[in-house]
């Protein structure tokens, strides 16, 4: 089912237009609803991913909107241009993700950039570890209202644990005060195994326990939450960990991927398949290397120009993609060429794979316009890896077969073990 949201606003034009820029910015559809009966009827034919509800509405106007959708277990983000603090308060203590102060355009950008961080969190699991059972439910709620998948337990040695049970999760909040182990502990094992580029952790420590704060930032902890704390800085400061967790992950997979195809990049293959080698030298495992190359590229790019070309080279990126393992290496070293490796494989399996790219590739067509169809082949020269040579050598032996191919009249595979 696509995303919804559905927003809940009597000032017509304001509703509009909010609906408006989620849609053009976000691309998700948008229902709006003028009064909390309306809201009753989208409500029961419809899905929400995220609602926003204005707290004043002819037939509601004392917030009976927040306590209907809440009871309804859907999320919710009030919409208020109430400033009262004390109000804003006793709302905020709502199970709602936000309370937005609806003063300009500032304020829907906002909202546009919640709800994509929203829709982030999703991707995201989140440890929490405390012993109180009654705050890592309460954490948990907080959490699971920002879209977070959540997992709680109640000391370090459970959340070193379900670490290695689960490796995917990004963010692990933890307390001090724990029985086994505590928090400070756990943030010096976790930092044996991942770095700050890898997981995020916030600690939680009360107001006495400055000199602890300070401890768990020196050993490797994000950022900080002091007890007892809002649900806005909460939220704040877990999304903006999580969001600092994500761009740093984008600009180092910016640094290993081609920009076209989003392969692997030559300097990133030379690093991990050298780690590779390092890995499997006591093992015995068997690797194959394959020099792949579109044949009379050039003519393509002076007859259709650079974006077929490019096109091209984007769907040949693909077929290989899609035609190896995901444990395989599959990379882009610059123009039309690529490498490709074949983990732990023998001589005819590699031969024959090798031969199936080659043929997928010849098999591959796409349209261009009208009734105009482009075609093209590959040429591969491939071998088994030989211990007795560096990586580097292997490649240029891989390359030489792959020359070999080529004056052998191309679309074919050359391959030596």
């Amino acid at each position: 089912m696509s995303e919804k949201i559905l927003i809940v606003e009597d000032n017509k034009t304001l509703a509009k237009l909010i609906a408006k820029k989620i849609q053009t910015s976000l691309g998700i559809e948008v229902d709006v609803a003028y009064t909390l009966a309306e809201a009753k009827l989208f409500i029961a034919r419809y899905t929400y991913f995220v609602t926003l509800l204005d707290i004043n509405l002819p037939d509601a106007p004392n917030g009976e909107i927040v306590d209907y959708v809440t009871k309804k277990k859907i999320h919710a983000m009030v919409l208020s241009g109430n400033i009262d603090k004390e109000f804003r308060k006793k709302i905020l203590k709502k199970n709602i993700i936000d309370y937005v102060n609806k003063s300009g355009v500032d304020d829907i950008n906002y909202i546009i950039h919640t709800i994509q961080r929203l829709q982030n969190n999703q991707k995201h699991k989140v440890l929490v570890v405390d012993d109180s059972r009654i705050f890592r439910q309460q954490m948990q709620t907080m959490l699971e209202n920002l879209f977070f998948n959540v997992i709680s337990v109640a000391h370090g040695e459970e959340a070193i644990g379900m670490l290695q049970a689960q490796p995917d999760i990004s963010l692990v909040l933890t307390d001090y005060h724990m029985p086994v182990m505590d928090g400070l502990e756990l943030t010096i094992q976790i930092r044996k195994t991942y770095t700050k580029n890898e997981l995020c952790i916030l600690a939680l420590s009360s107001n006495e326990d400055e000199e602890i704060t300070a401890l768990f930032l020196k050993h490797g902890a994000n950022d900080y939450v002091k007890k007892p704390f809002s649900k806005e800085e909460f939220s704040c400061r877990v999304n903006n960990s999580i969001e600092a967790l994500e761009n740093i992950q984008m600009i180092t997979n910016y640094a290993n991927r081609d920009y076209l195809t989003g392969l692997y990049n030559r300097r990133y293959f030379f690093e991990t398949i050298n780690e590779y080698i390092d890995e499997i030298k006591d093992s015995g495992e068997k690797f194959s290397i394959g020099m792949i190359d579109i044949d009379h590229f050039k003519k393509i790019n002076d007859t259709y120009g650079h974006d077929v070309g490019d096109k091209v080279i984007t769907a040949l990126a693909d077929i290989l993609r899609s035609s190896t393992n995901p444990h395989d290496v599959v990379a882009r070293f610059g123009g039309e060429e690529f490498c490709v490796v074949l983990k732990n494989i023998n001589q005819y399996s590699a031969h024959e794979i090798f031969n199936r790219l080659r043929e997928e590739a010849e098999k591959f067509s796409f349209h261009l316009k009208d009734e105009q169809y482009i075609n093209f082949s590959v040429s591969i020269g491939a071998l088994l890896f030989n211990e007795e040579e560096s990586l580097e050598e292997n490649i240029n032996a891989a390359d030489m077969l792959l020359y070999k191919a080529k004056d052998n009249g191309r679309d074919q595979v050359v391959f030596e073990a």
